[in-house]
């Protein structure tokens, strides 16, 4: 069994304990020692991040061949189009590769903690919001998702990553969880060809 720590990330604070910029971080709302962060979550978007005292816990959850399905809120500035939604499920092409296939669906807004500061609305431009989920780690690669099929983000939310949510948990706050991962899959033995096996 091993522990890990559920954490709400605030909007602009570092997924460290450390900064040589003097940006708030983690440090200002966990005071157990020697946690790390299972993964990144960028410095302007808000929600769940994992961290653990376990090394090869840490390495495991935040690793892309695990394909642990990390579950996103995204308010978009402008109306949400069905074709935009239809390109997001199927893969947007990036400058470092075209996205796995992910699920997009609009969404009601939902019912959050203030963020602080708030987004910047303009009067005349509506905003909506979708779920997003997917399976890989591009850098910012929601917002680069986004902005592929024309809607930039403007409020980005990790509610979930697993089978972990950020539900009752407001900005800053942090729960612990008992895990027990099953053991790593057993690599596949290459054949060999000299014993025809």
């Amino acid at each position: 069994m091993s522990e890990i720590y559920l954490v709400n990330k605030p909007f602009n604070v570092l997924s460290t304990f450390t900064d040589s910029e003097g940006r708030d971080t983690l440090a200002s709302y966990i005071k157990a020692p020697d946690v790390y962060a299972a993964g990144r979550l960028d410095y302007d978007s808000e929600g769940l991040l994992i961290l653990t005292k376990d090394g090869a816990l840490q390495h495991r959850l935040a690793n892309p061949k695990f394909k642990l399905e990390k579950s996103y809120w995204v308010q978009v500035e402008g109306e949400i189009s069905q074709a935009a939604l239809e390109q997001l499920r199927k893969g947007v092409e990036l400058k470092d590769g075209k996205t796995r296939p992910a699920y997009a669906q609009r969404l009601v807004e939902p019912e959050l903690w203030e963020r602080n500061p708030p987004i910047r609305e303009r009067k005349n431009q509506p905003t909506s919001w979708i779920e997003l989920r997917i399976s890989e780690g591009k850098n910012r690669q929601v917002r680069r998702m986004t902005a592929a099929v024309g809607f930039a983000t403007l409020r980005l939310i990790r509610v979930a990553i697993g089978p972990w949510r950020v539900d009752g948990l407001q900005p800053g706050e942090w729960r612990t969880e008992q895990i027990n991962l099953p053991a790593e899959r057993p690599r596949k033995q290459k054949r060999d060809s000299r014993r025809g096996r």
